[in-house]
């Protein structure tokens, strides 16, 4: 066979590959936010995503990686390694503060579900667990690097401040305000920059 022809047919495997991928996370997580994670069975995700239960199988090995890869198109589509980049080349104290809150609106506001999936997901087993916790140590380090771009400016100790932004970006936060009180996502970034600007920077809260 022509090398161009066995590139063309190992393209197009690959791309069939990673969409049937795509077909079977996008169901698995429309079945973890209705039914629960922990009551999810692959049988269940193979028969709405229209493929065997081998099929998700082979494509995933386990339950957890459908749910690491849910997590990881989800930080994709909010752009959320992007955007913290962003975040830290602002060139002043106030546009980075502004940045902080941008980052966990658009990050929560892109698939609020996936936040909910995920905190459900931490009562499972040992291995789930140790994965969940690794993406939560490394979003409280993107957290953690934005409030130390400011240090200079804190009013408050390091520890303290980035402890207060991860604080305010607990679930219940923007669950309670956004989902439960109806808050506009704007009106939730607006509120969560002034807050972090009285918190962390002794500014007046407006």
């Amino acid at each position: 066979m022509d090398r161009a022809v066995k590139t063309g047919v190992s393209t197009y495997r690959q791309q069939q590959a990673a969409e049937t991928k795509l077909r079977i996370a996008t169901a698995a997580q429309t079945l973890f936010a209705r039914d629960g994670y922990a009551v999810t069975s692959m049988e269940a995700i193979a028969q709405a995503a229209g493929v065997g239960t081998r099929t998700v199988y082979a494509a995933f090995g386990a339950k957890r990686e459908i749910l690491n890869a849910i997590c990881e198109r989800w930080l994709e589509r909010a752009r959320a390694r992007e955007l913290a980049q962003e975040v830290l080349a602002q060139p002043d104290t106030d546009a980075r503060i502004a940045g902080a809150a941008h980052w966990l609106t658009v990050l929560y506001s892109t698939d609020f579900d996936v936040v909910r999936i995920l905190d459900a997901a931490l009562d499972e087993d040992a291995e789930t667990q140790s994965l969940l916790r690794a993406k939560l140590r490394g979003r409280n380090r993107v957290m953690d690097g934005l409030i130390a771009s400011i240090e200079p400016a804190l009013a408050l100790p390091l520890a303290e401040a980035q402890a207060v932004y991860r604080a305010l970006a607990a679930r219940g936060v923007y669950e309670e305000l956004v989902v439960g009180s109806r808050w506009p996502v704007p009106r939730f970034e607006s509120w969560l920059a002034a807050t972090l600007r009285a918190q962390l920077l002794g500014a007046p809260a407006s």
